[in-house]
C-alpha cells in the first residue's frame, strides 16, 4: 500500500471485508424529527439549509415575529427563501371523478429574519433530545475548530440525510454517526484542498463514505460504521462511472486516509489543550499573557 497513517489498518479489513462480500445489511436511517414548534422546521431541507448558512436555528417573516410578541430590530438584514406558488386545478381521477388538486407551477421569494434579529417575548426551550444528541457527535469540537456551523434540519424522509455546505458548516437530517462522519471527511477533504469536484462526483463521494467508515472504527464505533450502507453507497456511485466498487476505493484511497487521519490528529491536538481554571490565573500568570 502507498499510504501510511493511523487509517491504514482500518481501511485494509474494510476493503477486505468488501472483497469478500463478508458485510452486514446497511442502517436504516433515523431520521431528525424534531419536537419544538418552530416554523421553519416545516420548511423544505432546502430552505432549511439556508438558515443553516445563515447561522440560525430560527428564522421567520416580520408577521410571524410580531404574532409570537417580537419585533425585528431596526437596520437588521433579511435573507431570502424560495415559497412553492399553487394554483387549483380540477383533474378527472381512474373511477372517473373530477376533483380538486393543487398543483405546483413556480417559485417565488419571501423575506426572513434570523431570530438573533429580533427582541420581546421568550421563545420555547428548543428540542433538548436533539440538542444533547448534536452535543454528543464525536469530533464536533474539530468541526466547531475549523469554523464549521454544525445544525440539524428536520429529515422527514425526503431530502438530502447530511450536508456540507463548503467551509460553513454541516447539516444533518438523520441521527446516524455514518452521515455525520461522511460530512466530516467531506470537510477534512476541502481543508486539504482535495475536495475539487463539484456536485456529486464519485470519487469526492467515495471518499467520503469509505473515510467515515474508517473514521468510526477508528474511534470505536464498529457498528456505526455500517459497511454495509458504504458498500452500497460507494457502488451505486461506481456502477455510474463504469467502474468495480473495491476499485473506486483503490483509486482514492491515499485521498481518503489523509483525511482521515487529518481529523484523528486534529482531534489529538484540541485533546492537549489544557484550559486554565480561575483559580489559577494569578497576577503573574495574567502579565506573562499580556507580555506573550
Amino acid at each position: 500500500m502507498n499510504y501510511y497513517g493511523k487509517a491504514q489498518a482500518v481501511a485494509e479489513r474494510i476493503l477486505e471485508a468488501f472483497q469478500s462480500g463478508n458485510i452486514a445489511k446497511a442502517i436504516a436511517p433515523i431520521f431528525v424529527r424534531r419536537k419544538d414548534s418552530v416554523p421553519c422546521r416545516a420548511w423544505s431541507w432546502g430552505n432549511q439549509l439556508l438558515c443553516i448558512l445563515q447561522g440560525t436555528c430560527d428564522a421567520r417573516g416580520i408577521k410571524q415575529w410580531n404574532a409570537v410578541g417580537r419585533k425585528v430590530t431596526k437596520g437588521s438584514r433579511s435573507f431570502e427563501i424560495l415559497v412553492p406558488l399553487c394554483r387549483k386545478a380540477t383533474v378527472t381521477d381512474d373511477t372517473g371523478r373530477e376533483k380538486e388538486v393543487s398543483v405546483l407551477y413556480g417559485f417565488s421569494t419571501a423575506p426572513v429574519f434570523p431570530v438573533e434579529c429580533t427582541e420581546g417575548d421568550e421563545l420555547p426551550e428548543e428540542d433538548q433530545e436533539v440538542r444533547q444528541w448534536m452535543d454528543s457527535l464525536p469530533l464536533l469540537e474539530v468541526a466547531r475548530s475549523w469554523g464549521l456551523k454544525v445544525d440539524v434540519y428536520d429529515g422527514r424522509d425526503r431530502g438530502a440525510k447530511g450536508q456540507y455546505l463548503r467551509g460553513r458548516g454541516i447539516a444533518l437530517g438523520v441521527k446516524n454517526l455514518s452521515t455525520w462522519a461522511h460530512e466530516l471527511i467531506h470537510a477534512a477533504d476541502d481543508r486539504l484542498g482535495n475536495l475539487t469536484e463539484r456536485g456529486q462526483h464519485w470519487r469526492s463521494e467515495t471518499v467520503a463514505e469509505l473515510g467515515g467508515a474508517i473514521l468510526l472504527e477508528a474511534l470505536g464505533f464498529e457498528q456505526d460504521a455500517d459497511r454495509g450502507g458504504c458498500y452500497e453507497y460507494v457502488a451505486g456511485y461506481a456502477e455510474n462511472a463504469k467502474i468495480e466498487p473495491v476499485q473506486a476505493c483503490m483509486d482514492v484511497l491515499r485521498r481518503t486516509c489523509e483525511a482521515v487521519n487529518l481529523l484523528l490528529d486534529e482531534a489529538e491536538k484540541l485533546s492537549q489543550i489544557q484550559p486554565v481554571e480561575p483559580e489559577e490565573l494569578t497576577e503573574e500568570t495574567v502579565e506573562h499573557v499580556a507580555t506573550a
